[in-house]
């Protein structure tokens, strides 16, 4: 059975070096202003799902919660595991499947990390672990792109110098999925690579937290938790209690 396409693309090397930009303040600004917005108890526990290398559990870790981190990616668990602690883990982890049940506070599913996978059932089998994993009053923080803002200002072919590798990126609209291919040379050989994520928009994730046994709470369309506004908004950045 072949990989789907995240197994490959996240588990590659050249995954990190293409994005190694992403903004770690950024990043440390949203966990600071969600907190400030939902006032997690101090003794808050934490699932931090597709956490990828770790970069906002650590930082949840490091503000005093009990953080666990799941991804797909082998090498990303491997080289999170280092900043381990008590209160701090990470496991390899399929979001589809349920881990834990009635355990977490708060789920956080951040910087899309969601719209991967090529059936409804299992979009909505990823929603119901999630609700499944939260306590009953738990809530679930899911961050999205906003894909309407996306199409609407759609670059379709850019080349990004990183490290010395000309990574050539094509984007196109097909079938309810933003498209992006990633073709580059690097150590005398040819890779190319492909992400594929579900042009979700606001009416679309009301009809599958409404399959998965979550409620919209509230909605904001940035990092900032500003108001979202569709044509404006970089982010979709939902809050949903459990049912």
């Amino acid at each position: 059975m072949s990989k789907e396409w995240f197994q490959s693309w996240f588990n590659s090397p050249y995954y990190h070096i293409l994005y190694k930009q992403r903004d770690k303040e950024e990043a440390e600004l949203f966990i600071d202003n969600l907190c400030a917005s939902l006032k997690p108890s101090t003794d808050a526990k934490m699932l931090d799902i597709a956490c990828g290398k770790g970069r906002h559990s650590i930082y949840l870790n490091k503000k005093g919660f009990d953080v666990t981190g799941i991804d797909l990616s082998f090498n990303s668990i491997k080289y999170a595991k280092q900043f381990e602690n008590e209160k701090l883990h990470f496991f390899v982890h399929d979001m589809r499947k349920l881990l834990f049940i009635n355990y977490f506070d708060f789920a956080l599913n951040l910087f899309t990390s969601f719209g991967y996978f090529n059936t409804e059932k299992e979009h909505i089998s990823a929603l119901s672990a999630f609700a499944k994993s939260l306590k009953k009053d738990g809530k679930l923080v899911l961050d999205y792109m906003n894909s309407q803002k996306i199409i609407n200002n759609l670059v379709e072919r850019e080349v990004k110098h990183v490290d010395g590798i000309d990574f050539h990126i094509t984007r196109s609209v097909i079938n309810g999925k933003i498209v992006k291919t990633i073709d580059f040379e690097a150590e005398n050989n040819s890779f190319a690579f492909k992400e594929e994520v579900r042009d979700f928009k606001l009416e679309d994730f009301k009809k599958l937290f409404a399959q998965s046994g979550l409620e919209i709470d509230l909605i904001f369309g940035d990092y900032h938790l500003n108001d979202f506004d569709v044509n404006k908004s970089d982010r979709l950045i939902f809050v949903c209690k459990k049912i």
